[in-house]
């Protein structure tokens, strides 16, 4: 009786200088035709990897990429920050997002021109660049030495009225050519970190968490992330710290009574630890750049710069060079990642000559994160 071939999972190497302790690769397999216990396994890979590379994927459709990450949530069917477009015209992500025609819960995404691509006629794709998001970006001597930023570090989220989605996949149909950059944290720390030209890069939200003193755990423990009503068009105008985590408190934010109509009640408010479903880990998990305030056993810490100033100290180490798993993408890889669990980044400094297209999906949960109160006693 012939055995039945299981996906085959195996954790990544990390390089020499890195201590990341997440990632893996699944061997050569059609992501479109997984059965039931494939699913389960790449499942179980996901929450227990968090961030999944699967070779090989270029034919993979938009609807099957769709499908694909629906059965992670099989009762969704809502792209991750929603359908209004007017809504994300406002908004700071109003470049980074082409809805595919037939598929609007995929995302064309990267940089350059495409044509009569999945229906979309004509298109400029612009990598979203720290020169228009950072407080001091870097100059153009240094750019031109290969140095870059973190652009953003964050959580695929809307962070109103939608729960974060369970993970995100994200499809390379075309990548830039094998070279190099090197990452310039310039927060006085010295960190540095050389990365392929356009990754993205990942951290660990548990490694994070697992990283903290007891006392700064206890604290986050204790503590929700209230977010701004309709967080990305408030900070539309903001500017962001050196690192990609967060922004520098200059009054720059929309004041809310200019923000499109909302209300209360959908105004996120989640937990800063959440407690992955199948592992039990616990991962500091936040959204940096749209805090709004920090309330700890009840009581909310309103300042926004101080609340700003408390969320950065326990995530900046999070972010340290050696922390960091920066994927360096090949065409067709299909990465899948727990959304819930790991924080992310674009990187680089792409010219139009660098040509990169992809597919994202994510899809806004019905369930909202577990936080601590979910653990078991």
């Amino acid at each position: 009786m012939t055995s039945v071939q299981r996906l085959q999972v195996r954790p990544l190497e990390p390089a020499p200088s890195s201590s990341v302790d997440f990632g893996a690769e699944i061997a050569d397999c059609d992501a479109a035709q997984l059965s039931d216990a494939d699913f389960d396994d790449l499942y179980r890979a996901v929450l227990t990897h968090h961030v999944v590379v699967m070779r090989g994927q270029a034919g993979l459709t938009p609807q099957q990429q769709y499908e694909l990450t629906r059965r992670f949530d099989p009762s969704v069917e809502t792209y991750g920050h929603g359908h209004d477009k007017e809504l994300l015209k406002k908004s700071v992500l109003v470049q980074d997002l082409i809805s595919i025609p037939s598929v609007p819960q995929v995302q064309l995404i990267g940089n350059g021109e495409v044509e009569n691509h999945e229906g979309v006629t004509a298109a400029t794709l612009r990598h979203p660049t720290h020169q228009t998001f950072h407080q001091q970006p870097l100059s153009e001597a240094q750019e031109q030495q290969d140095f870059t930023r973190f652009y953003r570090w964050h959580i695929d989220a809307a962070l109103y009225k939608l729960q974060p989605p369970k993970v995100t996949t994200l499809l390379a149909l075309r990548v830039p050519e094998n070279r190099t950059q090197t990452v310039l944290y310039d927060d006085g720390s010295g960190d540095t970190l050389e990365v392929p030209l356009g990754t993205t890069a990942f951290v660990s939200g548990a490694r994070a968490f697992r990283d903290l003193s007891p006392e700064q755990q206890d604290f986050a423990l204790r503590t929700s992330v209230r977010y701004a009503p309709h967080p990305y068009v408030w900070i539309k105008r903001a500017r962001a710290n050196s690192t990609g985590l967060g922004l520098v408190s200059e009054g720059k934010e929309l004041p809310l009574t200019e923000l499109p109509a909302y209300k209360a009640q959908e105004v996120a408010t989640l937990p800063l630890v959440w407690l992955n479903p199948l592992t039990g880990e616990r991962a500091l998990q936040a959204h940096a750049c749209c805090i709004e305030q920090l309330v700890t056993d009840g009581v909310a810490l309103t300042d926004l710069a101080e609340s700003r100033r408390v969320l950065y100290d326990l995530m900046r180490p999070g972010i340290a060079p050696k922390k960091v798993y920066a994927h360096a993408w090949r065409p067709g890889d299909l990465v899948i990642f727990n959304n819930r669990g790991v924080w992310h980044s674009v990187v680089g400094a792409l010219t139009p000559a660098d040509r990169r297209v992809y597919h994202q999906c994510n899809l806004a949960s019905n369930e909202p994160p577990l936080g601590p109160s979910s653990l078991a006693s």
